[in-house]
Protein backbone atom coordinates (compact mmCIF):
# COMPACT_ATOMS: atom_id res chain seq x y z
CA UNK A 1 0.00 0.00 0.00
CA UNK A 2 2.18 2.39 -1.18
CA UNK A 3 1.94 5.96 0.00
CA UNK A 4 3.89 7.85 -2.40
CA UNK A 5 6.40 5.82 -4.22
CA UNK A 6 6.26 1.81 -4.24
CA UNK A 7 9.64 1.00 -1.37
CA UNK A 8 8.51 -2.79 -1.48
CA UNK A 9 11.94 -3.73 -3.11
CA UNK A 10 14.20 -1.56 -1.13
CA UNK A 11 16.93 -2.76 0.83
CA UNK A 12 15.84 -0.44 3.69
CA UNK A 13 13.63 -2.07 6.19
CA UNK A 14 12.07 1.47 7.33
CA UNK A 15 11.33 2.21 3.65
CA UNK A 16 9.84 -1.45 2.77
CA UNK A 17 7.54 -0.58 6.92
CA UNK A 18 6.54 3.19 5.30
CA UNK A 19 5.56 1.30 2.16
CA UNK A 20 2.82 -0.77 4.20
CA UNK A 21 2.19 1.76 7.09
CA UNK A 22 3.09 4.91 5.75
CA UNK A 23 -0.51 5.71 5.47
CA UNK A 24 -1.70 7.47 8.53
CA UNK A 25 -5.07 5.65 8.36
CA UNK A 26 -3.29 2.43 8.37
CA UNK A 27 -2.01 2.56 12.21
CA UNK A 28 -5.72 4.14 13.63
CA UNK A 29 -7.09 0.77 11.71
CA UNK A 30 -4.88 -1.35 13.57
CA UNK A 31 -4.93 0.29 17.04
CA UNK A 32 -8.73 -0.19 16.62
CA UNK A 33 -8.57 -4.01 15.65
CA UNK A 34 -6.19 -4.42 18.41
CA UNK A 35 -8.74 -3.10 20.83
CA UNK A 36 -10.99 -5.59 19.61
CA UNK A 37 -13.19 -3.38 17.63
CA UNK A 38 -12.56 -4.96 14.11
CA UNK A 39 -16.13 -5.03 12.86
CA UNK A 40 -16.66 -2.72 9.53
CA UNK A 41 -19.36 0.26 11.01
CA UNK A 42 -17.38 0.04 14.15
CA UNK A 43 -14.20 1.09 12.62
CA UNK A 44 -16.18 3.35 10.24
CA UNK A 45 -18.11 5.62 13.02
CA UNK A 46 -15.04 5.72 15.91
CA UNK A 47 -12.20 6.36 13.42
CA UNK A 48 -14.55 8.97 11.32
CA UNK A 49 -13.80 7.47 8.11
CA UNK A 50 -15.08 6.84 4.73
CA UNK A 51 -16.46 3.37 3.74
CA UNK A 52 -14.69 3.79 0.14
CA UNK A 53 -11.42 4.88 2.22
CA UNK A 54 -12.55 2.11 4.98
CA UNK A 55 -12.95 -0.44 2.44
CA UNK A 56 -9.50 0.34 0.46
CA UNK A 57 -7.62 -0.11 4.08
CA UNK A 58 -8.87 -2.85 4.80
CA UNK A 59 -8.06 -4.65 1.67
CA UNK A 60 -4.70 -3.22 1.33
CA UNK A 61 -4.04 -4.34 4.96
CA UNK A 62 -5.24 -7.63 4.76
CA UNK A 63 -3.49 -8.24 1.30
CA UNK A 64 0.06 -7.30 3.58
CA UNK A 65 -1.24 -10.03 5.75
CA UNK A 66 -1.68 -7.42 9.04
CA UNK A 67 -5.09 -8.22 9.57
CA UNK A 68 -8.01 -11.21 8.64
CA UNK A 69 -11.10 -11.40 7.82
CA UNK A 70 -13.28 -13.52 10.62
CA UNK A 71 -17.04 -14.15 10.43
CA UNK A 72 -19.63 -12.70 13.00
CA UNK A 73 -22.91 -13.44 13.55
CA UNK A 74 -25.11 -10.27 12.88
CA UNK A 75 -28.90 -11.58 14.29
CA UNK A 76 -28.74 -14.40 12.14
CA UNK A 77 -26.60 -13.40 8.81
CA UNK A 78 -22.86 -14.08 8.88
CA UNK A 79 -20.90 -10.70 8.37
CA UNK A 80 -17.45 -10.32 8.58
CA UNK A 81 -15.00 -8.37 10.80
CA UNK A 82 -11.38 -7.74 10.94
CA UNK A 83 -8.67 -9.60 13.69
CA UNK A 84 -5.25 -8.62 13.93
CA UNK A 85 -2.37 -11.04 12.56
CA UNK A 86 0.84 -11.75 14.11
CA UNK A 87 2.19 -8.50 12.24
CA UNK A 88 -0.68 -6.15 13.19
CA UNK A 89 0.24 -7.55 17.35
CA UNK A 90 4.00 -6.83 16.73
CA UNK A 91 2.85 -2.88 15.89
CA UNK A 92 1.58 -2.86 19.57
CA UNK A 93 4.55 -1.42 20.65
CA UNK A 94 5.24 0.90 17.54
CA UNK A 95 1.58 2.83 18.51
CA UNK A 96 2.21 2.91 22.05
CA UNK A 97 5.66 4.61 21.71
CA UNK A 98 4.27 6.67 19.25
CA UNK A 99 1.63 7.72 22.06
CA UNK A 100 4.01 8.72 24.36
CA UNK A 101 5.92 10.04 21.84
CA UNK A 102 2.83 12.37 20.80
CA UNK A 103 2.27 13.01 24.74
CA UNK A 104 6.01 14.10 25.19
CA UNK A 105 6.09 16.40 22.01
CA UNK A 106 3.06 17.69 20.33
CA UNK A 107 0.82 20.26 21.76
CA UNK A 108 -2.03 19.32 23.70
CA UNK A 109 -5.26 21.25 22.46
CA UNK A 110 -7.35 22.65 24.86
CA UNK A 111 -10.01 20.27 26.76
CA UNK A 112 -7.09 17.66 25.99
CA UNK A 113 -5.81 15.13 29.13
CA UNK A 114 -3.17 12.55 29.64
CA UNK A 115 -4.15 9.53 27.80
CA UNK A 116 -2.62 6.65 30.36
CA UNK A 117 -1.65 3.42 28.79
CA UNK A 118 -3.20 0.65 31.74
CA UNK A 119 -1.24 -2.54 32.30
CA UNK A 120 -4.46 -4.71 33.19
CA UNK A 121 -2.45 -7.45 34.55
CA UNK A 122 -0.81 -5.18 37.09
CA UNK A 123 -3.10 -2.43 36.60
CA UNK A 124 -0.42 0.41 36.66
CA UNK A 125 0.25 3.06 33.94
CA UNK A 126 3.16 2.41 31.70
CA UNK A 127 5.37 4.57 30.64
CA UNK A 128 7.71 2.18 28.31
CA UNK A 129 6.15 0.59 25.01
CA UNK A 130 7.45 -2.60 24.59
CA UNK A 131 6.68 -3.87 28.63
CA UNK A 132 5.48 -2.55 31.38
CA UNK A 133 7.15 0.25 33.33
CA UNK A 134 5.69 -1.50 36.80
CA UNK A 135 6.09 -5.00 36.75
CA UNK A 136 8.48 -5.82 33.99
CA UNK A 137 6.02 -8.16 32.00
CA UNK A 138 6.30 -7.73 28.21
CA UNK A 139 3.21 -5.59 26.84
CA UNK A 140 0.28 -7.48 24.64
CA UNK A 141 -2.72 -6.13 23.03
CA UNK A 142 -5.09 -8.04 25.14
CA UNK A 143 -3.48 -6.56 28.27
CA UNK A 144 -3.88 -2.56 27.58
CA UNK A 145 -6.17 -0.61 28.25
CA UNK A 146 -5.82 3.49 26.95
CA UNK A 147 -7.63 5.80 29.44
CA UNK A 148 -8.37 8.61 27.00
CA UNK A 149 -10.15 11.33 29.64
CA UNK A 150 -11.03 13.58 25.86
CA UNK A 151 -13.51 10.42 25.00
CA UNK A 152 -16.63 12.09 26.46
CA UNK A 153 -15.70 15.32 24.19
CA UNK A 154 -16.54 13.43 21.11
CA UNK A 155 -18.51 10.83 22.46
CA UNK A 156 -21.01 11.69 25.17
CA UNK A 157 -22.38 8.45 25.78
CA UNK A 158 -18.41 7.88 26.84
CA UNK A 159 -17.34 8.76 30.34
CA UNK A 160 -14.40 10.83 30.94
CA UNK A 161 -11.22 8.30 31.47
CA UNK A 162 -13.10 5.19 29.71
CA UNK A 163 -10.99 2.47 29.29
CA UNK A 164 -10.43 1.64 25.69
Amino acid sequence: MPLRSDWSDEFCPIRRSLDVLGDPWVLLIIREVLHGRGRFDTLRDTLRISEAVLSRRLTALTDAELLERAPYDSGGRTRWGYVATEAATDLLPVLQQLALWGERHTPMPEGGGHMAMIHVACGKETHRAESCSSCGELLEAGDMAWVKPWKNLSDPLQPAGTLV
